[in-house]
């Protein structure tokens, strides 16, 4: 394969995965940064534990994939039941991933030794606990 016929694929990857997300904008953007940082800083704990596993670390890509996959459902959905007036089912779980993925950024880096402000490390100390108490 030439360098041109792999930029071709990428470029219609690219395109077909963005009119699968509903477009490459702020939101979608943002959801690809907070992912790669949640993963990243998730490599870097387990590092830190020496508890680094490749099973653990394919399922940790697999849910990712999921989060947007769950994107792009939102987006049919705003297509078909909407008319693709807006986007507010797929702004909406963006939103969600978003916050979700942040806790889970600012909670490694806690375990990494980040500082943290008192309160934000209180908050997200009970939102650990709540979680705990809803697995049981």
């Amino acid at each position: 394969m030439k360098i041109s016929d792999i930029s071709l694929v990428f470029a219609l990857a690219g395109g077909v995965l963005g009119q699968m997300l509903g477009g490459f904008d702020g939101f979608l953007q943002c959801l690809i940064a907070f992912v790669v940082m949640d993963y990243l800083t998730g490599v870097l704990c387990a590092l830190q534990k020496k508890q680094l596993s490749s099973a653990q670390g394919f399922r940790g890509i697999l849910k990712k994939i999921l989060i947007f996959m769950v994107v792009g459902i939102g987006h049919l959905l705003d297509i078909t039941l909407l008319g693709g007036a807006g986007a507010p089912l797929r702004v909406a779980m963006i939103g969600f991933y978003l916050s979700n993925e942040g806790l889970s950024i600012l909670e490694n880096l806690g375990r990494l030794g980040v500082p943290l402000p008192s309160r934000l490390a209180t908050v997200i100390k009970e939102l650990g606990e709540e979680e705990e108490q809803h697995q049981d």
